[in-house]
């Protein structure tokens, strides 16, 4: 990782408190919120790959938490980018 960038794995639980029609961009929404009161940063902007983990499952079904790399941007703000993609089919292995 370069200066200033942080790894987070940051929970996205409560955008399933929203109605289904609205919980993926609750997820975006919480990212943003979450990285803004971390870093204190005015600006956050999130990854084109981190929007489609969160929206990969519809706007229903946004996952329950994802890991990103936070790093400082030239201007004044954050960039967020997703570290790892979700693993497809999800769940412990083994599958027991």
């Amino acid at each position: 990782m370069g200066e200033g960038a942080r790894v987070y794995t940051i929970p996205l639980r409560d955008a399933y408190r929203a109605p289904w029609t609205k919980r993926a961009k609750v997820a975006v929404r919480l990212v943003r919120e979450f990285v803004a009161r971390h870093v204190k940063a005015q600006v956050v902007k999130v990854s084109p790959a981190l929007n489609e983990v969160i929206w990969t499952r519809g706007i229903r079904k946004p996952p329950r938490r994802v890991k990103v790399k936070v790093s400082l941007t030239e201007e004044d703000g954050v960039k967020v980018a997703v570290v790892e993609p979700a693993a497809e089919g999800g769940g412990t292995e083994g599958g027991g």
